[in-house]
């Protein structure tokens, strides 16, 4: 199997995953991942290699993170999705990816709409 197979795979599972979130999370998220995975087919597969093997580690981690947290059938009880990332993590973003973040949690708290966050 390619690269090209094994993103589309992961992709292609990660939205799959998303139906089991609530309504607003599974657009957010679905909207989010399009973007990052958008981003990701523009690299070079020779030069950006370490880059790329973080990509795929760190949706591959998510994907396996959320499917544990849904279960077969959806959310099953009341629980946070997802995990807190440490501050070693934050300390590796550059100032756009910790503006990305901050506007995924503002969105996340419904403070900012994604759909008019991507008008602008």
């Amino acid at each position: 199997m390619n690269h090209s197979q094994k993103v589309k795979i992961l992709y292609k599972s990660i939205l799959k995953l998303h139906k089991g979130l609530p309504k607003e999370l599974q657009l957010m998220g679905n909207e989010y991942v399009r973007d990052e995975f958008k981003r990701h087919s523009k690299l070079n597969i020779e030069k950006d290699q370490k880059i790329i093997t973080t990509f795929m580690w760190e949706w591959t981690d998510y994907a396996i993170t959320l499917a544990k947290q849904l279960g077969i059938k959806g959310i099953q009880r009341e629980e946070r999705l997802g995990k807190n990332l440490d501050e070693s993590q934050l300390s590796y973003l550059n100032d756009e990816q910790s503006v990305q973040l901050y506007e995924l949690y503002l969105a996340s708290k419904g403070g900012i709409d994604c759909e008019e966050k991507q008008k602008s």
